[in-house]
């Protein structure tokens, strides 16, 4: 009765005494409540982070952390720090610097642990990501395609660096325990700082204060644990906790790892950091499965296309010291080709059907046939068959190991005139040029009408027609005339065949050959379509079905006769009135073919785009508006070269367009 009446007095005392001087009630509040009511030789001294009273942290490295840190450098946090603010902490075998300039440092993350138990940093070795399985290889064999396995880009060599960084911040539900180092600074009545390890036994010890336990204790509570604790004896101080440094704990990550074995990681580390600092599933291990055994019993299943494919962590387990962790075989795995977002080998869970494959696909692109796929099945080991199956009915076909699913493109098929919608583009002698957008079965004579018909100076016979289709035949073509000179050019050497002068001088030729027809290959034909017109036609062919893209130029009527090439004098002639002239006439008229003229290769270009030849008649026939006569250059040498030379100069004088110089070869 007497010991609680003391105390009670030296509350009051103590409050009292509150609201006096600064100094005063430091002086007070730094005495523990007991003090009055014990013997003054038992009173505590000092601070219980600072028990001599030297304004100085004077515990060791080994339990209660440096020597020499002074009180002013404990500004980590103060009373306004709330409980749950996190702190920095250096992981991944780095050091940093908090905001006190000390070293934070942690255990190397990722380091194999060699015989001894320690960690064999110096001998480390990391193996190569996994080679290509058995499927992969087949999958090639049979598609042409090399199709990795979804999730092997994640594992790549110059990509292994998955600890966590150097610099992070510790979760309020992390739970502390042996190992962890924590960090304590005290103002107010009672100063200085002191890191505290958690020994074996979960607790950490303060002079005056006595043993703490915080084995268990979530981050979040850990200053209001110590608050309690501390404030037992001591009154009018502020607290800030931090945890300095922490632990390591040891896994073991087995299986069909690619790198397995023993692993030593901060207390931080999750699931799927462990598995990708050993290199993640072999080519014999499962992507959609990692177990993770505690004590002897199974407490998660992670499937990593969660992280892959959705970015989902949430069921991502921290690790625990001696946790093992198990990647299994693989499973059933699916390729999928063709318009799909992620062409890929896929693993399957049990239960999956060919829907579910799509989806992890990316799903098909936006140019995909959207009632369709071809499953190609194995029937057995010597052969493998295909079907189609409706999209629709995806979701009831179960999946199969070994399967290869294929989605059609649709955006480049070629539909039929019934079919196509189509934009026609019309300009020249017309009275309303533009673009029209005309419905599918649409002629010709339903644009010329939208476009309110010809005008007075268009040359029906001139009109240059040009269509998207045609273009593309028309550059299949040439491709292949041009590869057929590159062998002649080739092949003339071998054959005997004299390209002119001594080697140097052939090989000069065949070089500059070689970078014509290169050039050849750059060039686009412009997809012009020769309509069947007669000279004196007033009208198009009306009945002519147009195509989408189809561009139609009507150009004015022209009174001129061009004669170029080996001439003496290139120019354009004037048509007069008079009595129609022949081609040969003109050619006089331009002076003559030159000494080293090609008389027997000249040729006519008619304005409707169609080529009259000399052996055709062409020097006699009489000349249209708009012809264009050539003579060729006559060369020495009947080789592939000479030919070669001959349109290099054509296109050099005159820009034919590809499909022209095709035309002429």
């Amino acid at each position: 009765m007497m010991g609680t009446t003391v105390r009670s007095a030296a509350l009051l005392t103590g409050l009292r005494h509150l609201t006096a001087s600064a100094s005063i009630a430091a002086l007070l509040s730094a005495t523990p409540l007991a003090a009055q009511a014990i013997d003054p030789s038992a009173i505590p001294r000092g601070s219980p982070v600072d028990p001599y009273g030297t304004g100085q942290s004077t515990a060791s490295d080994g339990q209660y952390g440096r020597t020499g840190q002074s009180s002013s450098a404990t500004t980590q946090s103060t009373a306004t720090t709330t409980s749950d603010a996190y702190q920095p902490v250096s992981v991944g075998g780095s050091s940093t610097s908090d905001t006190n300039g000390t070293n934070l440092t942690m255990p190397g993350y990722g380091q194999r642990v060699g015989q001894n138990g320690l960690l064999d940093v110096d001998n480390l070795q990391v193996k190569r990501p996994a080679t290509p399985g058995e499927f992969e290889t087949w999958v090639k064999d049979v598609t042409g395609r090399k199709l990795k396995r979804y999730g092997s880009d994640l594992l790549i060599a110059s990509a292994r660096d998955f600890a966590v960084p150097a610099t992070a911040t510790i979760p309020p539900d992390y739970a502390l325990n042996v190992g962890d180092t924590v960090s304590i600074a005290l103002t107010g009545s009672i100063e200085g700082s002191v890191d505290a390890e958690i020994d074996r036994d979960g607790r950490i010890f303060l002079p005056n204060v006595g043993s703490i336990s915080l084995i268990g204790v979530r981050y979040r509570d850990l200053k209001d644990r110590l608050a309690v604790a501390i404030g037992r004896q001591y009154r009018g101080y502020d607290v800030s906790v931090s945890v300095k440094r922490l632990r390591g704990v040891r896994v073991y990550v087995t299986g069909f790892a690619n790198n397995p074995g023993a692993y030593s990681i901060n207390s931080l580390s999750t699931l799927v950091n462990a598995v990708l600092a050993a290199g993640g599933p072999s080519a014999g291990g499962s992507f959609r499965s990692v177990k993770l055994y505690r004590n002897g019993a199974e407490v998660a299943d992670f499937d990593l296309y969660q992280l892959l494919r959705k970015g989902d962590r949430s069921l991502d387990p921290l690790l625990q010291n001696e946790d093992v962790l198990f990647i299994p075989p693989v499973g059933k795995q699916v390729a999928v080709i063709g318009s799909v977002n992620e062409e890929a080998i896929y693993e399957t869970r049990e239960g999956e059907n060919l829907a579910d494959v799509l989806a992890l696909a990316g799903g098909p692109t936006n140019v995909a046939d959207a009632s369709r796929l071809i499953l190609y099945r194995l029937d057995d080991q010597d052969s493998v068959g295909s079907r189609q199956i409706d999209r629709a009915l995806a979701n009831a076909e179960k999946a199969e190991g070994g399967d290869i699913v294929q989605i059609l493109p649709q955006g480049t098929l070629a539909r039929s005139l019934d079919k196509q919608q189509a934009i026609v583009r019309i300009e020249g002698e017309v009275n309303k040029p533009g673009n029209y957008y005309v419905p599918p079965n649409t002629p010709l004579s339903q644009v010329l009408e939208m476009a309110g018909g010809l005008t007075p100076r268009a040359s029906v016979y001139g009109t240059r027609f040009f269509r998207e289709s045609v273009r593309s035949q028309q550059r299949r073509s040439f491709l292949e005339a041009v590869e057929q000179m590159e062998v002649s050019l080739a092949a003339a050497p071998l054959t005997g065949t004299r390209l002119g002068g001594d080697s140097g001088d052939r090989q000069t030729q065949i070089a500059s050959a070689r970078t014509f027809l290169d050039r050849l290959r750059q060039k686009e034909p412009d997809g012009r379509l020769v309509l069947d017109l007669q000279p004196q036609s007033a009208s198009l062919p009306g009945s002519l079905l147009v195509e989408n893209n189809d561009r139609i130029v009507i150009p004015p009527l022209v009174k001129t006769v061009g004669v170029f090439g080996a001439v003496y004098r290139p120019a354009s002639f004037l048509l007069d009135g008079g009595k129609p002239l022949r081609v040969k006439d003109y050619v006089e008229q331009a002076g003559g073919p030159i000494r080293g003229a090609d008389k027997g290769n000249i040729f006519v270009v008619r304005a409707n785009g169609s080529v009259l030849t000399r052996s055709r008649g062409g020097m006699n026939a009489q000349v249209l508006p708009g012809d264009t006569v050539f003579v060729p250059i006559k060369t020495q040498s009947s080789s592939a070269w000479a030919k070669v030379r001959d349109i290099a100069q054509i296109v050099a004088q005159f820009g034919l367009t590809a499909a022209a110089i095709a035309a002429i070869n």
